[in-house]
């Protein structure tokens, strides 16, 4: 790894996704940062994964189905109004979904430590590419009916999150970074 490289990611901070705006990437960044984030590694070369590009008429479309879906549910105020401005105001998303694939080889669990770490490149490759990103859940990412309606996720998919991705002219707050004293220990030689 390069000393650039590592300085990338012990900088990182993911962008508030309410602030983020236009430019997104164009279709050759788009094309970089999706093949970079697809080099995951991947026991069994299984592509347990798969992305939804999310642009402007369907970041609508999905801020009027999580406001019609959260008042069916009986959402509070606070977390409903958080999922549709999630969509409302995001310049674009990607959806990245967990595709389960039938094998005896690769147990599931191991699928879906791979679709979490393709989004975690997919977050890193935007902003190593020069745009601000957030990575985002929330209750539309559990919900059944707003995943089937919204995305057309099939039986067995489940969604990892919403990487949103724009320009951000703000810097994003620090916060506090875990304590290594309290996380890492050494077993006896």
């Amino acid at each position: 790894m390069t000393q650039s490289a590592l300085e990338f990611l012990l900088q990182r901070r993911s962008h508030p996704a309410r602030l983020l705006s236009l430019p997104v990437p164009d279709a050759d960044q788009l094309q970089t940062i999706l093949t970079a984030a697809a080099r995951t590694p991947d026991h069994g070369k299984l592509e347990p994964f798969r992305f939804i590009l999310l642009r402007r008429g369907a970041l609508d479309r999905l801020a009027a189905l999580a406001g019609a879906r959260g008042a069916a549910l009986g959402k509070e105020e606070g977390p409903l109004l958080k999922a549709v401005t999630q969509f409302s105001q995001s310049p674009f998303a990607i959806a990245v979904v967990q595709v389960p694939r039938p094998t005896d080889k690769v147990p599931a669990i191991e699928q879906t430590y791979t679709a979490g770490a393709v989004a975690l490149a997919l977050l890193n490759a935007a902003m190593a590419s020069g745009f601000a990103a957030n990575w985002l859940t929330g209750w539309t990412a559990y919900d059944p009916t707003f995943l089937a309606e919204g995305l057309g996720l099939q039986l067995g998919e489940s969604l990892v999150g919403f990487v949103h991705i724009g320009t951000s002219t703000s810097t994003p707050p620090e916060r506090p970074r875990p304590d290594l004293a309290q996380i890492v220990s050494e077993l006896p030689e």
